[in-house]
């Protein structure tokens, strides 16, 4: 059995969530000897300036090699992957491999992914499963196969949701704790203590929930079709990113674009028609929905900071008739 310092790893990762798992590897004397990430992203105004991803950023601080290939079967990054000689591939939070790349190494290449599947199998777990209401969600480890999310399971580790969760606190839950069992991970398959278990064989929770990709139309506010609940944990699970919005109107037609970060529930039957805007002008800002009001704790207009209702209210001339579209 080989020790984990001779143990040949490469770590494949782009965005925050994958730092604290190549951290721990690193920082647990784990043989890291490549780390593949996304090229550098053009950011700014001008889109002048290139910013490395969170994984590169860690990577070259620690004096790791770095592989950024455009695309993933590109024989010239293939090749220069199979000159690492790598024994185990890890990926976190990364794009879709190939089988040239995922079938590599003789350890094979394992996954983590936030959320305990087959659930929420796609691109933004933890986001739909705050959105959804679950009270309790978490992190797999799994061997790679052909189709997306689908391979055997190595391990989960189960994490509760409270009800004033948003999708960043459980974020950072998953975070560290899927750093954790990484290491656990690769000690188990080192000592060759791995029993990988179908994911078929645990389909037997309910109808599988997928987690596709979150896009701007996807975090707009339906006021009239969702229940006092479900817009709360609409917003949770949008929070603080990429974050829900709506636009709200007053009675001449003006309109307002709003993002919304922090909700509150009063559970009551409102006298209001659903998406009618009730405040006091100064202190409180809801809105009349399925089931009760929606208070409005945390909001951003358009071209504003982000504050509390309070704040935004000393500042915001409240108009007859305001309704949410």
């Amino acid at each position: 059995m080989k020790k984990k310092e001779d143990l040949r790893i490469v770590y494949m990762g782009t965005p925050e969530f994958a730092v604290e798992s190549l951290r721990r590897l690193v920082e647990g004397g784990y043989n890291v000897v490549g780390v593949v990430t996304m090229p550098d992203k053009p950011v700014g105004r001008h889109q002048d300036t290139l910013q490395a991803s969170p994984v590169k950023q860690y990577a070259v601080e620690r004096g790791l090699r770095v592989l950024q290939p455009e695309k993933l079967k590109d024989p010239a990054f293939v090749e220069e992957l199979r000159s690492l000689q790598a024994d185990l591939q890890i990926v976190v939070a990364f794009r879709m491999l190939p089988e040239v790349v995922w079938a590599m190494p003789p350890l094979g290449t394992f996954n983590l992914h936030a959320s305990l599947l087959p659930q929420y199998r796609g691109a933004a777990p933890i986001n739909w499963a705050v959105i959804n209401g679950e009270t309790e969600t978490g992190i797999t480890t799994f061997f790679l196969r052909h189709e997306i999310d689908t391979g055997e399971i190595i391990q989960q580790v189960r994490v509760p949701i409270a009800d004033t969760d948003n999708v960043g606190i459980v974020h950072d839950k998953l975070m560290s704790l899927g750093g954790q069992l990484v290491v656990d991970t690769v000690d188990r398959i080192l000592a060759g203590d791995v029993r990988p278990v179908p994911q078929e064989s645990l389909a037997d929770c309910g109808p599988l929930r997928p987690a596709p990709k979150i896009f701007k139309d996807t975090c707009r506010m339906d006021w009239h079709g969702k229940t006092l609940k479900q817009l709360h944990d609409f917003v949770r699970g949008l929070s603080p990113y990429p974050a829900a919005w709506t636009e709200m109107a007053d009675g001449t037609g003006k309109t307002y674009t709003l993002k919304i970060y922090d909700t509150e529930k009063e559970a009551c039957t409102p006298a209001e028609p659903a998406g009618t805007v009730v405040s006091d002008g100064k202190t409180y800002l809801k809105v009349a929905v399925d089931g009760g009001y929606l208070h409005l704790k945390e909001i951003q207009l358009t071209g504003k900071k982000r504050m509390a209702a309070g704040d935004f209210l000393r500042g915001f001339r409240m108009a007859d008739g305001l309704a949410m579209q």
